[in-house]
């Protein structure tokens, strides 16, 4: 109902003037963080945002045998925190080694976010980590995280961001946070000033393979 609509209620013979709506506004997202209402356009911060900004990036609608998105972008480029949530694992060290090619080892430096979406946001191959990152963290959306790079199997490919949607799982089960779901449908949005969330989508990868499917490819 719009605000400032007046109903008409009959008691007898008489007619009441109810002003149905008065405290109410109707309001719809639209894009560019912005919010129309009966008031005009107010600005509100976006719950997602591009996880690499600052640089110019390329990525494609595809990834080699397992759902995610590498994200090309130069050297030392900003990797920011999608939303906002608490940091869920971070890799300090690159242990990676061709001759085992380890699948724990792949990423390199690297973090993960749960999200407040509940979605877990994997973010690889880190030319650094930003100072004082840690597990537990809270983080807010866009906040720094790291520099994009070639750490682990990365190195020789091009300095990327491996960018991974999952759900929570415990600590150590990297086959399912390096990715369940496709990105590139929400990177596509975030990067047009857009906002939505994967949670429905992951939520049903979750239903499809269970909590805690065993590695089947690259592992």
């Amino acid at each position: 109902m719009a605000a400032g609509r007046i109903r008409l209620v009959r008691r007898g013979s008489a007619a009441v003037v109810a002003l149905a709506t008065a405290a109410v506004t109707a309001t719809l997202a639209v894009p560019g963080g912005l919010v129309a209402s009966a008031h005009g356009l107010a600005a509100v911060p976006p719950r997602h945002v591009f996880p690499v900004q600052g640089c110019a990036v390329a990525y494609a609608h595809s990834h080699h045998d397992y759902p995610a998105t590498d994200i090309f972008a130069a050297r030392g480029c900003r990797v920011v925190a999608p939303t906002a949530g608490r940091v869920d694992e971070v890799t300090t060290r690159d242990r990676w080694v061709a001759g085992t090619n380890l699948g724990a080892d792949r990423g390199g430096l690297s973090f993960s976010v749960v999200g407040d979406d509940g979605v877990r946001y994997y973010g690889s191959h880190l030319s650094a980590l930003a100072p004082g990152v840690h597990v537990g963290q809270r983080v807010r959306t866009g906040q720094l995280l790291g520099r994009v790079g070639d750490t682990g199997d990365a190195r020789g490919v091009g300095t990327h961001l491996h960018f991974g949607i999952s759900w929570p799982t415990r600590a150590g089960v990297w086959w399912v946070r390096r990715g369940e779901v496709y990105p590139w449908p929400y990177l596509d949005v975030w990067r047009a000033g857009g906002d939505r969330s994967p949670l429905i989508a992951v939520r049903a990868a979750r239903a499809r393979a269970g909590s805690l499917p065993p590695c089947r490819v690259d592992c």
